[in-house]
């Protein structure tokens, strides 16, 4: 006889048995993006049209550096556990992995090559 509780054999299940940590995820970088983008907005806005050397100094200030930083980071991660849902409903066998490889890559990619524009800008 199993002594088992409902709650003890619903935790952990559903089709990938990851459902909850994944919706977690997702909603604890989203929150992070309700506030990182518009603050990454308005400083971008306001680095908009000027010349080379405002920019830069615009952007070696620390706070402006860690959010454009964290909007990359953050976004990118966000992007990519979005992206690799969507293909996980909608994909299968080979195509879906060599997508998954695919928006995975591309986004760690973009994060990089984001960040190594802003360390080149800011120092």
């Amino acid at each position: 006889m199993r002594y088992l509780t409902a709650r003890k054999r619903a935790v952990g299940k559903g089709s990938a048995h990851t459902g909850t940590e994944h919706h977690w995820s997702m909603t604890m970088s989203a929150v992070a993006l309700a506030f990182l983008v518009p603050t990454w907005v308005y400083i971008v806005g306001h680095a908009l049209g000027q010349d080379y050397a405002s920019v830069r100094a615009t952007f070696s200030h620390p706070f402006v550096a860690i959010v454009t930083a964290l909007v990359l980071v953050v976004g990118m991660r966000h992007f990519a556990m979005g992206a690799t849902m969507m293909i996980e409903d909608y994909a299968r066998g080979t195509a879906r992995k060599m997508l998954v490889i695919f928006l995975t890559s591309l986004s760690t990619v973009i994060a990089a090559t984001g960040l190594y524009a802003l360390v080149r800008i800011a120092f």
